[in-house]
C-alpha cells in the first residue's frame, strides 16, 4: 500500500481491559515518537475488552490521525492481538509492547538504534525483575533457559513483548496459540539476526495482571511445540520414527526369542512366558503406532505447507484514517462497509 509519506516506524500495542493505562501510555508513546522525528503510526489492538478500553481508544484515534485502532470480536489472546497489529502495520520497523505500562516508551529509541546496526529483531531483556520469585521469576528463568537450549537462540528473556522487528520478518511468520513469546526462535529458523538489549521492568500500577503460575504448564507445552516446529515440522517421521523402530525392533526380537523357546525347546509360551509375550506384542503394536503417527504427520505437513493458511483471528471493527486498505486483504471480509472504504 502506498502512503503519501512512507511510514518508518509502527508501534503495536495490544490491550485487554486496560482502561486506566490507555491514555498515559498513549501520551508517553506520542512524546517519544515526536522526538524520533520520523514518520510513524501507532496501532492499538483491543482484544475484546469489556471495561470501556475500546471506547477510549476510539476517542484517541479520532483526535490523532497517526493512531489506528483495531478491535477483535472477542478475546482471542495476546498472540492473535499482536498478529492482527503486525498484519495491519505498514512501518519498515515494527515495535511491539504491552499496554499495562510495565514497558517504558522512553526505551523505544534504544530498540530503534540497535536496529540500525542491521539486526532483524531486537528483543528486550528484563535484567532486574520486580516480580514474585516463586510464581514469576523462577518459572521464567527455567523456561528461558530451556528455550535457549532447544532453539539455539541465545536470549535471556523470550517472554517479554517489548521487541522490534523488521516488517518483512514478522509479517512472514504464522502465529497461533501462545507463540508470540517464541517469535525470535521461529524467526531464527529462516535466518533472522537477533540482538538483545536490557530494559526496565516497571511494576504494574493499575489494573490486574493476566499472568500467573498457572501459565507455566502452558509454556512448557509450547516449548515442546516450538522444538517440534523448528526441527521436525517438515519431517515429523524423524521425530516419531526412532521410537517406532525401537519399539518394533525390540518386540520382534522378543518374539523371535519366544518362537525359539516354542519350536526348539518345546516350552509352553503362554504359561511359562506370558508376561514376556504380552510385552513383545505391546512393543510391536506401539512401534507400529508411532510409525503410523509419523507417516500421518508427513502427509499433514505437506498439506499444511501446500495449502493457504487460515487467519487466527476475526476482526469486528477497524477505525483508521487511511485512505486505502486494499492490501490488507485478510481484514476486508470482516470490515463494515464504511470502514473498508477508509472512513
Amino acid at each position: 500500500m502506498k502512503e503519501t509519506v512512507p511510514v518508518r516506524y509502527s508501534i503495536v500495542v495490544p490491550f485487554y481491559n486496560e482502561l486506566e493505562n490507555v491514555r498515559p501510555l498513549y501520551s508517553k508513546i506520542k512524546d517519544v515518537m515526536a522526538r524520533v522525528e520520523e514518520p510513524h503510526e501507532i496501532v492499538f489492538v483491543d482484544d475484546g475488552s469489556t471495561d470501556g478500553t475500546f471506547k477510549l481508544l476510539i476517542e484517541i484515534q479520532e483526535m490523532d490521525h497517526n493512531v489506528h485502532t483495531l478491535r477483535l470480536r472477542r478475546n482471542f489472546g495476546q498472540t492473535a492481538a499482536l498478529k492482527a497489529g503486525f498484519d495491519f502495520a505498514c512501518g519498515e520497523i515494527i515495535v511491539s509492547m504491552d499496554g499495562d505500562l510495565q514497558h517504558d516508551p522512553e526505551e523505544i529509541p534504544l530498540f530503534l538504534e540497535k536496529m540500525q546496526e542491521g539486526y532483524d529483531i531486537v528483543s528486550g531483556w528484563r535484567q532486574d525483575r520486580n516480580d514474585a520469585w516463586l510464581t514469576r521469576r523462577f518459572p521464567s528463568r527455567v523456561a528461558n533457559w530451556m528455550m535457549a537450549k532447544l532453539s539455539r537462540v541465545r536470549l535471556h528473556d523470550f517472554g517479554t513483548t517489548f521487541k522490534a522487528y523488521r516488517r518483512e520478518v514478522i509479517q512472514g511468520l504464522h502465529l497461533y496459540g501462545e507463540l508470540h513469546r517464541f517469535i525470535p526462535a521461529l524467526a531464527s529458523w529462516s535466518g533472522a539476526t537477533i540482538a538483545e538489549i536490557p530494559i526496565k521492568n516497571i511494576p504494574r500500577q493499575n489494573g490486574k495482571s493476566n499472568y500467573g503460575l498457572s501459565r507455566t504448564a502452558k509454556v512448557l507445552l509450547d516449548l515442546i511445540s516450538i522444538k517440534f516446529l523448528l526441527d521436525y515440522s517438515t519431517k515429523p517421521l524423524h521425530f516419531f520414527g526412532p521410537a517406532g523402530l525401537l519399539g518394533t525392533g525390540l518386540g520382534m526380537l522378543l518374539g523371535l526369542f519366544l518362537l525359539f523357546k516354542k519350536l526348539v525347546l518345546g516350552q509352553e509360551i503362554l504359561f511359562q512366558h506370558g508376561p514376556l509375550l504380552f510385552m513383545a506384542m505391546l512393543l510391536i503394536l506401539s512401534g507400529i503406532q508411532f510409525l503410523s503417527i509419523g507417516l500421518m504427520g508427513e502427509m499433514l505437513a505437506r498439506t499444511y505447507y501446500e495449502s493457504q493458511k487460515k487467519s487466527i483471528y476475526v476482526l469486528g471493527e477497524v477505525r483508521s484514517q487511511r485512505r486505502e486498505l486494499t492490501e490488507f486483504k485478510r481484514f476486508r471480509q470482516d470490515l463494515p462497509k464504511a470502514d473498508a472504504a477508509g472512513q
